[in-house]
């Protein structure tokens, strides 16, 4: 009867060498990949960012050529100021916009009053030149009333 006492269970609680050798096998797999997919989506959300901060001053930029009320047919380029179109001049002035460049266009259409207006902002990621274009189309005739 004492003998049966020290006899060990087959069934005891523990890990065989071979399941923690596939656990870590697993994890060597799957850690790369899924710190991958985080890095990705760092890309991703820099990248909406960008676009989003890219459409906004497209469509500043399209604000201001509709409020001069000035439609002279042709190009012209240049960069955001540090200080947005209407805002107060007693904002610090912070830089904003670095590395976004703005063109605008400003077209003929088959109706002579009306203009095509179109606004491309371009900024460089990387090596590569991003870009959007915002359009939209004025009424270039003077109202008489």
């Amino acid at each position: 009867m004492g003998r049966d006492r020290r006899r060990t269970k087959p069934d005891e609680g523990g890990f065989t060498l071979l399941e923690v050798l596939l656990a870590i096998a697993l994890l060597a797999i799957a850690l790369p990949i899924l710190l991958g997919l985080r890095n990705f989506d760092l890309e991703l959300q820099e990248r909406a960012s960008e676009l989003t901060a890219a459409t906004l001053l497209a469509q500043e930029k399209l604000l201001e050529t509709e409020l001069s009320g000035q439609y002279a047919i042709g190009e012209s380029t240049g960069e955001f100021p540090n200080i947005p179109l209407g805002a107060q001049m007693t904002m610090q002035a912070v830089p904003r916009a670095v590395g976004y460049k703005w063109k605008r266009t400003i077209a003929p259409t088959p109706l002579e009053l009306i203009r095509e207006i179109r606004i491309k902002v371009s900024w460089l990621r990387g090596e590569l030149e991003e870009a959007i274009e915002v359009s939209t189309y004025v009424f270039a005739g003077r109202l008489t009333f």
